[in-house]
């Protein structure tokens, strides 16, 4: 594996404690570019109704969202890992500014897809910058640092349903653009941050030794593999509820579209508490546990989400996101850990792997669920948590 330091992510800070003020305006950030990209989800029920989507083509929307970011996101994080370009996070939201511009006034379903897709490609460009300036002002406490920004990107998803259920749906598609507003507010703020990151990078003058974990390069390889299995179980298994639970639940329980939304939001709102918790249990008692903890812990709940009525459905799935939503933090620093000096490039593989396979299960689902129906959906897609017995093969890194 790569093994090249960096002065970006490895040398020492001017002042080597968390930089709280640059954390939390990254994750803000991440919270405003991800309720950009929740709204495409949360406007499904709007698009089909206005543009007579099948399943089909709704999953293929999620798929050019999730393929353009999960595509470009490696391949962005080590060019930049190389050569950092710090004011790139105010391009990638630029990006998204674009494809949200699209949505609101696309007249046929390609334009829906390129706004989708524009969408992907300012995530693409955000997300390894991002985690990069993240690790940078971590002091050290790199799970909660990560934590912290990840909770940013969760906030958003949680509040893009709500906010469509109370903007769009009234007001029509072309509410979308009014989120351009927040665009360029995070723009401002992203400018700034990428002044500050040059600055941290320019101003060190040495560099700290790599802390070292004693694998072999094929254990190293071996152990990338179960964590990309893992994210697939987690990211598949969201696609299913982030992509499909506003119809389930308007199908199964006859929900309001604006009801059905608020679902999703708790969903999603719990999925950011989740997150917050993972980096900071992952700092204080490691990360394999929380690991253990999040994905296999998640399974007697999915199993039984498909058996229970509308109350017991907001329970479980308030649960359900709280506790797989902690596992991601925990995978990100365990990966940055095993590949040291390539922190833009494991950000931009994982968080690329993530959108990759939520993609491409939100389209196999629109699919099936087009065959066999939602409920068929959420049957089949109880079992993937089972996925989280791999981490029995992750090791304990010393460093």
């Amino acid at each position: 594996m790569p093994s090249a330091q960096t002065v970006t992510d490895s040398a020492p800070l001017a002042n080597p404690g968390m930089h709280m003020g640059v954390i939390l305006a990254i994750s803000l950030c991440h919270m405003i570019n991800d309720v950009m990209q929740s709204l495409l989800a949360a406007i499904y029920p709007v698009l089909q109704a206005e543009f007579g989507l099948s399943f089909t083509q709704i999953g293929l929307m999620t798929l050019a969202f999730m393929g353009t970011a999960s595509v470009l996101q490696p391949a962005v994080g080590w060019r930049t890992d190389k050569h950092p370009v710090p004011q790139s996070l105010a391009i990638g939201m630029g990006s998204t500014l674009i494809g949200l511009g699209l949505l609101a006034l696309a007249w046929g379903y390609g334009g829906l897809l390129a706004g989708a897709a524009l969408i992907g490609v300012g995530s693409a460009v955000f997300h390894p910058e991002a985690s990069r300036v993240t690790r940078a002002a971590a002091g050290g406490r790199f799970g909660t640092a990560q934590s912290l920004f990840q909770v940013g990107g969760n906030a958003g998803q949680a509040m893009g349903p709500l906010l469509a259920a109370l903007i769009v749906v009234p007001l029509g598609r072309l509410a979308v653009g009014a989120f351009a507003a927040l665009a360029l507010v995070g723009m401002a703020i992203l400018v700034r941050i990428g002044r500050w990151h040059e600055g941290q990078r320019r101003a060190a003058t040495a560099r700290k030794p790599l802390g070292e974990h004693g694998l072999p390069r094929g254990k190293v390889l071996a152990t990338l593999t179960v964590l990309a299995i893992l994210v697939f179980s987690k990211n598949a298994y969201s696609a299913s509820i982030s992509s499909f639970l506003t119809f389930y639940t308007i199908e199964r329980f006859g929900l309001s579209v604006a009801q059905s939304q608020m679902m999703l939001f708790l969903f999603l709102g719990a999925s950011a508490a989740g997150v917050l918790l993972g980096g900071v249990l992952g700092d204080r008692f490691g990360v394999r546990g929380v690991i253990w903890f999040s994905i296999l812990g998640v399974l007697p709940l999915t199993l039984a989400l498909p058996h229970v009525g509308l109350f017991a459905t907001g329970a479980l799935i308030v649960v359900i996101g709280f506790v797989i939503a902690s596992a991601f933090p925990a995978i990100i620093v365990y990966a940055q850990e095993l590949v040291p000096g390539r922190v833009g490039m494991i950000a931009g593989v994982f968080f690329g792997f993530a959108f990759g396979t939520g993609g491409l299960a939100a389209a196999a689902l629109g699919l099936l669920a087009d065959a066999r129906g939602i409920a068929f959906v959420y049957a089949v897609c109880a079992f993937l948590p089972a996925l989280g017995l791999l981490t029995v093969f992750l090791p304990r890194l010393r460093n």
